[in-house]
């Protein structure tokens, strides 16, 4: 018996989601060599931490390991587009301080004065920049694991609220949340 097969027609993505992909930007934050010990010795893998952002508010994260290192950063790219999470934001900074941990890293964000520009290290700098935070002070405290860094700063920036997000959840105006 001949066996038919059925042809699939590809499936057209939209043109706003080939827009929002095309205007992200990404940072590889760290690739680091992974061993994995086996009988015949130790197996190496590549592990990369990569950030996006399109600059306006979102933000995303990704974790990606492969045998080769631009396999790896692939990956986790792709991670990261998957992970977009929407930030607030008032004038280029942010609406209030926060400090967060993750694991036993500490991150204080700070808002800033227009002209300071991203006062940050390590970890947090990529974060702020590709969220799209102009003016802010960060410092970081406790671990310097730089995939706890960036975790925790992202956990710092989607906790944040404006005080117009705060009223219209309290269903209040902002003046009453203001005093």
């Amino acid at each position: 018996m001949a066996e038919t097969k059925k042809e699939r027609k590809p499936v057209k993505k939209t043109e706003a989601k080939s827009e929002q992909k095309q205007e992200l930007k990404e940072k590889v934050v760290n690739v680091s060599r992974v061993a994995k010990v086996v009988k015949g010795g130790r197996t190496f893998r590549f592990s990369a931490l990569v950030v996006v952002g399109d600059g306006k508010g979102r933000i995303g994260v990704g974790n990606g390991k492969s045998a080769e290192v631009p396999e790896a950063i692939k990956k986790a790219t792709d991670d990261a587009k998957k992970n977009l999470v929407k930030i607030s934001l008032v004038n280029g900074t942010l609406p209030h301080e926060y400090t967060t941990n993750f694991g036993s890293s500490k991150v204080i964000l700070k808002p800033a004065v227009e002209g300071t520009g991203v006062i940050a290290g390590g970890a947090v700098r990529p974060v702020l920049e590709l969220a799209g935070v102009k003016n802010v002070t960060a410092k970081t405290l406790g671990s310097r694991n730089s995939r706890n860094i960036v975790y925790a700063t992202v956990k710092a920036l989607k906790a944040m609220r404006t005080p117009e997000e705060v009223a219209e959840l309290r269903g209040k105006t902002v003046t009453e949340i203001l005093k």
